[in-house]
């Protein structure tokens, strides 16, 4: 399987399937401190920062690397800690869209 960070969002228009919980796992390992949850529908994680321009700074980055895969996440910014959720609207769900942004920003560094 070709690595989740080599790879690029492709533009989910619905009409597929979202991930069940077993390959949504499968693809877990490659995105270090993600979690699924309990419905499986979307992946979280929380950052946390040495203040808040420091999180802002990240936001950034998010954004921008979001922007670029044409995926988004939902962000929870407070004071030092961003939280980002990770879902397919279009699905309902889970796809590899999510997971291959998870390991995008995984890669950001300050």
């Amino acid at each position: 399987m070709k690595k989740l960070l080599e790879k690029s969002c492709i533009p989910c228009e619905g009409g597929v399937a979202p991930l069940t919980k077993k390959e949504s796992e499968s693809f877990l390992s490659e995105v270090e401190g993600w979690e699924i949850s309990s419905n499986a529908k979307q992946i979280e994680k929380t950052f946390v920062f040495e203040n808040f321009d420091k999180a802002m700074d990240f936001v950034n980055m998010v954004a921008d690397s979001a922007e670029f895969e044409g995926h988004h996440p939902d962000i929870d910014i407070r004071y030092n800690n961003v939280k980002l959720v990770l879902t397919t609207h279009a699905i309902g769900g889970l796809s590899e869209n999510d997971f291959i942004l998870a390991a995008k920003i995984n890669s950001i560094r300050l």
